[in-house]
């Protein structure tokens, strides 16, 4: 018996903070991944920043990468919002990979929160205490709070060395933010971890058999973050 990975949602275009978010992250985890000293050392600076807000610890300024933000010098009247959602996201991943020197912890593949943290579960059971979190989470009342209780979804996800799209994940940050967008951010969350299926498992096809059998399907991947990304109206 083998078991057939679940392929992760597919990703789609990332907005403005999702794509500063990812090529942040991207740099900081190739020198990571390379024990590179200042990787390391700056990783641990910025892990200082999980889930406290981007104005409370000024010595990450320049650490962060928020001047992905402004390729152009162009100030805009949603960059709180930007600079709060890509804050969060880089502070929380450098918590997530601690630790972790051969893998990546953020994926540019789509998953998200939800489909995540289904995975930390039983395969045939929920667990109450983590569903409980999660939707502590789904409830947060504000911006402030809700980065303090994903931190401690974060946190678990560190330990069984779940990966996450966090490029997707500041996006929805930054839409969480926005006048009557919470709701679709929050369902997003909701359905990946509803849409979640466990590894499957399968014969495998005996050597130099003449007639191997049919491709297994492991099933449509959950787009549970597709509606939620608009760059062009609503990250300009």
């Amino acid at each position: 018996m083998t078991t057939v990975p679940v392929p992760p949602p597919r990703r789609t275009g990332l907005g403005r903070t999702g794509e500063a978010t990812h090529r942040c992250l991207a740099r900081l985890q190739y020198g990571y991944h390379r024990d590179e000293a200042a990787a390391v050392a700056r990783v641990a600076q910025i892990r200082r920043g999980a889930g406290r807000p981007v104005d409370a610890l000024p010595e990450l300024w320049g650490l962060t990468g928020l001047e992905l933000l402004y390729p152009d010098g162009r100030v805009r009247p949603t960059d709180t919002a930007a600079e709060n959602a890509m804050h969060t996201a880089v502070t929380l991943w450098s918590l997530h990979q601690q630790s972790h020197r051969n893998s990546g912890m953020h994926r540019l593949d789509g998953t998200g929160l939800g489909f995540a943290v289904r995975q930390l579960m039983p395969v045939d059971d929920v667990d109450e205490p983590l569903r409980k979190r999660f939707v502590r989470v789904g409830a947060a009342p504000v911006f402030d709070v809700l980065a303090q209780r994903l931190r401690e979804i974060v946190v678990l996800l560190h330990r069984a060395a779940v990966p996450l799209d966090y490029g997707v994940l500041a996006d929805q940050l930054y839409l969480w933010q926005l006048p009557g967008r919470r709701a679709e951010v929050t369902r997003s969350w909701g359905r990946g971890f509803h849409a979640y299926r466990p590894p499957r498992t399968a014969e495998v096809a005996t050597p130099g058999a003449t007639a191997p059998g049919e491709p297994i399907s492991t099933g449509p991947s959950p787009d549970h973050h597709l509606d939620l990304i608009d760059s062009d109206k609503d990250q300009s």
